[in-house]
């Protein structure tokens, strides 16, 4: 039985999509290594914040089939450069079980450790479902709060939440609370002037894609990140046009009889904007940041599956979801979706089997990274299932076999890369993020 601090899975349990057989054997491996993971590691790899993806690697690879020698595999490449986490300070747990000192240590990696042991116990005393409506969900300023570093971190702790809620692990989600915990909340203006600015309007909501459109049109705002800018976001966006974000961030809104429609159109423009941000003649990449985007995009369908959040909560989630979605799309230059780019893409194993979603998945399982990859090719042949009912809207603009397609992009866009950075373009609206990458191959011209 999962808890607060066990892994346990079952072959019956593998999440939003799954791929292949899910043997016992896999299902042991997958717990014992993610159980390793959650008890020696901690959630950053180093003290500038990059994030240990261990949990977010197995699980994916898991539900699309691997094997216990695949996991043990994948598990080694990653655990290699992670670091122990900070000795827990039982002085710290219990300052945070007071309210009034609730917040004192967040924003701090050290003490990740400490209110991960103040979860576990919290689960253990209420339950996980509890402890996410009482401390990200309830609507109170704690809650707000942490509700707002959740979107933090280019979206890694809603993505961590979004792993242990899906594949029913308490100890995935005390993780993602804990790490949540270390995260800043300099989105908290954007988030809430957006919200309120919807609430005051009475005007119909615009479609997503109406959306990237106009922002892109915008000549103050598709500008107002600049390349040399630390935090596109932070300190181009939001200095530069935070008013104009906000004008267009607010008219996205959802009604709770809207919530599966409305996931399917977040779905469906952030792999819109994120699988079409290519630059000919360059070979396709996808950009690092617009592909958080879309990883975190499946669990928003397993959010909405949950009857214990409200749907007050399921809507608000998902209204901030896409209004950061489109706030990381202003943030890289706003490149133009190449629709066209997708539809006539030449897969590397095209005519081979390598390039049906079963070749697919198959490579990416066996690819060299820390799991971007994977969760990028799930998340995809995901979308594919999730906005198939809706492909005669006008706001669904991947639709058919583009799914597949994209498919091929993204493990052949990571195939052969000599290390993780270059496997991504980083700010894919910029010409500077594509000086290194090598031209197409003449077939894919």
């Amino acid at each position: 039985m999962a808890t607060s601090s066990k892994i346990f899975l079952t072959p019956a349990l593998t999440g939003e999509f799954s791929f292949g057989e899910h043997s016992e054997a896999s299902a042991r491996k997958a717990s014992e290594l993610l159980q390793e993971n959650h008890d020696n590691h901690h959630v950053f790899f180093n003290k500038n914040g990059f994030h240990n993806h261990i949990a977010h690697h197995l699980l994916t690879i898991y539900a699309l089939g691997a094997s216990p020698e695949v996991i043990q595999d994948q598990y080694n490449r990653n655990a290699s450069y992670q670091r122990s986490p900070e000795p827990v300070d039982e002085n710290v747990v219990e300052e945070i079980h007071d309210p009034s000192k609730f917040s004192k240590y967040l924003k701090n990696e050290r003490y990740y450790h400490d209110y991960l042991v103040f979860f576990q116990k919290e689960i253990d005393k209420k339950g996980y479902k509890e402890v996410i409506n009482e401390y990200v969900l309830r609507g109170d300023e704690r809650a707000d709060d942490m509700l707002v570093r959740m979107y933090g971190g280019f979206l890694h702790p809603i993505i961590h939440l979004g792993f242990g809620v899906e594949f029913q692990q308490p100890a995935i989600i005390a993780e993602a609370l804990a790490q949540a915990a270390a995260h800043d909340k300099w989105l908290t203006p954007f988030f809430i002037e957006s919200e309120k600015k919807a609430k005051a309007s009475d005007q119909p909501s615009k479609s997503l894609v109406e959306l990237l459109d106009s922002i892109r049109a915008d000549k103050k705002l598709s500008s107002a990140a600049h390349w040399d800018d630390d935090n596109k976001i932070r300190d181009g966006i939001l200095i530069r046009a935070k008013d104009e974000m906000i004008k267009y961030a607010s008219q996205w809104t959802v009604k709770p009889e809207e919530l599966g429609e409305k996931t399917a159109e977040m779905h469906n423009a952030a792999v819109y904007f994120t699988g079409g941000a290519q630059h000919p003649p360059k070979r396709v990449k996808f950009d690092f940041y617009y592909m958080h985007c879309v990883n975190c995009s499946i669990f928003f369908s397993a959010f909405l599956k949950q009857p214990w959040i409200s749907s007050a909560n399921k809507v608000r989630l998902l209204e901030w979801k896409s209004r950061l979605d489109l706030t990381m799309y202003a943030s890289r230059h706003c490149p133009p979706p190449l629709l066209d780019d997708i539809i006539n893409y030449e897969p590397f194993e095209a005519g081979k089997p390598g390039s049906s979603w079963e070749g697919i998945i198959h490579r990416v399982l066996n690819h060299p990274d820390d799991g971007h990859a994977s969760k990028l090719v799930r998340a995809i042949a995901h979308g594919d299932q999730v906005c198939k009912p809706f492909e005669g809207s006008e706001k669904f603009r991947i639709k058919g076999k583009m799914w597949l397609q994209l498919g091929n992009m993204a493990i052949d866009s990571v195939a052969g890369s000599e290390n993780e950075s270059s496997s991504w373009v980083r700010s894919a609206g910029f010409d500077q993020a594509w000086e290194k990458v090598e031209d197409r191959l003449r077939a894919q011209l």
